[in-house]
């Protein structure tokens, strides 16, 4: 009988199976974002959008059919390619020069860090906030600790959190085309903190139409679908934790339908259902991509069910006491991250002791 031999992808695979598992959050946010921008000149009656992107249409002719594919994808990659550019020139560049300081090849995950930092961007992020977040996320949130595996908080989340600390107003993500005169695109998630699901239903959002990812959001966090997607991949390649995915899933479920449970006003974002809950934001992108950072989350089995509640369960809590930051997926990850080595902790000794007791025991 023959026998087959299953060899561990290296680190340089890994990192090439996680940009093909972000594919899918690339394309939807191109799409979507084109296509809230067209809708919004349309329901504005113009024919062209201002600067730059207006003579870039133009050039290529795609129109602003809200209903196009091509139309929307284009518009939309003129927000999303520039800002992935910058993102990626900048983080390739602070890699570059650690290491030759260092006298070290330059280390693995530069490119999936500016995907995955993109993504979490408003779509009229200025270029020049974008390169500010890169390099906080490279310098900071990887590169002091020593580069790839030594980090102990997401590198590109670590980047947001500067931006979003530092320009709240630009980062929160709500309004989305502030350039877009008379266009705010106001965020599912901020109408439900708002008002609930009357003002989500009046705004005429579905929950299907957040599920496939057609609701205003940031770049790359509004597609369910693409994240479940880039999800599979994941963990067929056996690159991420399933059972952190679950975990923030069930955590924000459970503790959104005790607040159903507990609201007594219907237009009270506690009584937002729990299944909005997981359509929202940034949930599913953060369970998928953020959350399941192999480096600074958990590496116990029972140490990740514990980490994911705690981040799903924080998200929740977060939407509902801080109207200031209405999605709650930035922080919850945060916490989760530096609640993951004293969770590792907690298990270990768990499991001494333990072993401990039943081998005193058995002595017996």
């Amino acid at each position: 009988m023959a026998l087959q031999v299953r060899q561990p992808l290296d680190l340089a695979g890994v990192m090439r199976w996680v940009v093909i598992a972000l594919v899918p959050c690339l394309v939807m946010g191109m799409w979507n974002t084109g296509f809230q921008a067209n809708t919004g000149l349309a329901r504005l009656g113009l024919d062209t959008a201002e600067g730059w992107r207006g003579a870039a249409i133009a050039l290529l002719g795609t129109g602003y059919a809200a209903d196009s594919h091509s139309a929307a994808i284009a518009h939309g990659a003129l927000y999303l390619v520039p800002l992935l550019i910058v993102a990626g020139i900048v983080a390739y560049v602070w890699e570059h020069v650690f290491a030759r300081l260092r006298g070290r090849p330059m280390g693995e995950g530069t490119l999936v860090t500016a995907i995955v930092f993109t993504l979490l961007l408003p779509p009229a992020a200025p270029l020049w906030q974008c390169a500010l977040g890169a390099s906080f996320a490279m310098v900071f949130g990887k590169l002091i600790f020593g580069g790839t595996g030594r980090n102990f908080l997401n590198p590109a989340l670590t980047g947001l959190a500067f931006l979003y600390f530092s320009f709240p107003t630009e980062m929160v993500g709500d309004p989305l085309w502030p350039r877009l005169a008379g266009y705010a695109g106001t965020t599912a998630y901020a109408l439900a903190a708002e008002g609930g699901m009357p003002a989500l239903e009046a705004a005429g959002f579905r929950w299907l139409d957040a599920f496939v990812g057609r609701v205003p959001g940031l770049l790359g966090q509004t597609s369910v679908i693409a994240c479940a997607l880039g999800a599979t991949v994941l963990i067929v390649k056996g690159i991420a934790s399933w059972r952190v995915m679950a975990a923030v899933l069930i955590g924000t479920a459970v503790t959104a339908l005790a607040f159903n449970i507990a609201a007594g006003d219907a237009h009270s974002s506690f009584a937002v259902p729990w299944y909005w809950h997981l359509m929202l934001g940034g949930v599913a992108f953060g369970a998928v991509f953020v959350a399941t950072d192999p480096v600074s989350a958990p590496i116990t089995d029972p140490g990740r069910w514990i980490y994911g509640v705690l981040i799903g369960a924080a998200i929740v809590l977060i939407r509902l006491a801080n109207p200031a930051h209405p999605d709650g997926v930035l922080l919850a990850i945060l916490l989760g991250n530096i609640s993951a080595p004293i969770i590792d902790h907690a298990v270990v000794r768990m499991n001494v002791r333990r072993r401990v007791n039943r081998g005193a025991h058995a002595g017996v």
